[in-house]
């Protein structure tokens, strides 16, 4: 069986778009005409266009917006009524989880509150769509491992909805039947000019906003006014720097594409380069990481500038014995050594790629519904939390590997640092009292 015909008889078993009625061990007996119920936290940006794909996917229903922020929560509450949703409105989203028509939770939130949230909603007996990365910190993403194992009727998948792209899934299976051979390198990076966040001042909280909500689980700080909505990404009391709010999509590919899981070593050069301001991570760094069986992967993020590589503001280059393939959302290119392309598969996606708002929107609507469809019983999650968590775990370790003397040993059987007292104390977080994740 050559790649096309295996595409055509598995891929779209593996990145499933239809929903059909069922018997869910989780929700019972579904007809065609029941919808499931969503509660969509955190909607300021990506969040507000995550809710409008869930309430324009068939048989779903947005029933609540959540949101710490008023002015956020409109966002989400127009996203879903074009498309003809009357959304609950409310700040603290345990008011959703005790609702029992609740079947599943949309969350896309800060980093913080991923895994918290997560949490709080399996306990609550509701399925869970992740926005990435799935946790603060390394410890974290364990925890929803152990949440999944605990509640195995319910879901958790992660939204790098690359994993939900037909075309990639055939690259990775081409690259499985050896189009380039043995694989065993991929490059993967990021390109965005992004400008400087300044030096903030203590502020009054606004009205609209609850920041006691917003902290959550994270010591509390000081509200500045150049902490929310985004930059918060740059302060590792909240955010997880470009790595991985980034670098987790191509990342992940790479992974995907080699087929490895936990690394040997994980290095980082890194620094603030541009600006001298409030920014706590990196503007420019490179993340090695060393597999067994002699594979490797580098991740290359540029945050303030917006300089293509090899043609693509972002991607992921697969290196084999015979061959490169190099794999964006719409299309993967083989090419022979020397950069000729042998074969084109799909069409390239005309800019967008950095949107933040709605970046690859039609992988984003497939990897909804294979998620609903998961909910139902009907599929596999293209993105499961094991998985999720891996691809997370690498970009979490090139931060602790740059604050810990550039590089980091691990364990290749769980991706846990050794060796280094250092390193391992950071694989966790200190969590505001009483704020605690449990599982």
């Amino acid at each position: 069986m050559d790649r096309r015909q295996f595409l055509k008889t598995t891929g779209a078993a593996g990145v499933g778009v239809g929903l059909m009625s069922h018997a869910s061990p989780a929700l019972g007996v579904l007809g065609a005409s029941d919808k499931l119920r969503i509660a969509a936290v955190g909607v300021n940006s990506r969040g507000a266009a995550l809710a409008g794909a869930f309430a324009s996917s068939p048989n779903c229903e947005v029933t609540y917006i959540c949101d710490v922020d008023d002015k956020a929560a409109a966002k989400g509450v127009k996203a879903v009524v074009k498309h003809g949703g009357d959304p609950k409105v409310v700040r603290d989203f345990r008011e959703a989880l005790d609702d029992q028509s609740v079947d599943a939770v949309m969350i896309a939130t800060p980093d913080h509150w991923h895994a918290p949230a997560t949490l709080m909603a399996m306990a609550a007996g509701k399925s869970v769509y992740v926005e990435k990365p799935c946790g603060h910190n390394c410890a974290e993403g364990e925890m929803l491992i152990a949440s999944q194992a605990k509640y195995p009727k319910q879901v958790i998948q992660m939204g790098n909805q690359r994993r939900s792209s037909v075309v990639i899934a055939e690259a990775v299976a081409a690259l499985k039947e050896g189009v380039i051979g043995r694989a065993y390198h991929g490059k993967a990076w990021y390109c965005r000019n992004r400008g400087s966040i300044g030096r903030g001042k203590v502020v009054p909280v606004p009205r609209h906003l609850d920041y006691e909500l917003w902290q959550g689980p994270a010591p509390r700080v000081s509200y500045k006014d150049n902490v929310i909505h985004y930059n918060w990404h740059w302060f590792w009391n909240w955010g997880t720097g470009e790595t991985c709010n980034n670098g987790t999509h191509e990342i992940d590919v790479c992974r995907w594409a080699l087929g490895v899981d936990y690394p040997t070593r994980v290095t980082s050069t890194a620094l603030r380069h541009k600006f001298d301001d409030d920014w706590e991570f990196y503007d420019i760094q490179t993340v090695g990481m060393t597999f067994p069986d002699k594979k490797s992967i580098v991740w290359e993020g540029h945050s303030v500038d917006a300089m293509a590589q090899y043609g693509s503001d972002r991607g992921a280059m697969i290196f084999g014995e015979n061959g490169i393939v190099k794999i964006d959302p719409g299309q993967y290119v083989v090419m022979d050594h020397k950069g000729k392309a042998v074969e084109r598969v799909g069409a390239a996606q005309a800019g967008g790629s950095t949107d933040v708002k709605a970046p690859t929107k039609d992988l984003t609507k497939n990897h909804v519904i294979n998620f609903l469809e998961s909910v139902r019983g009907d599929a596999k999650p293209n993105s499961p939390i094991d998985e999720g968590h891996k691809s997370v775990l690498l970009c979490h370790l090139g931060n602790v590997a740059q604050e810990c003397g550039g590089a980091v040993e691990t364990d290749p059987v769980n991706g846990r640092v050794v060796g280094n007292a250092k390193a391992q104390a950071m694989w966790g977080r200190a969590y505001e009292k009483g704020w605690e994740p449990k599982v």
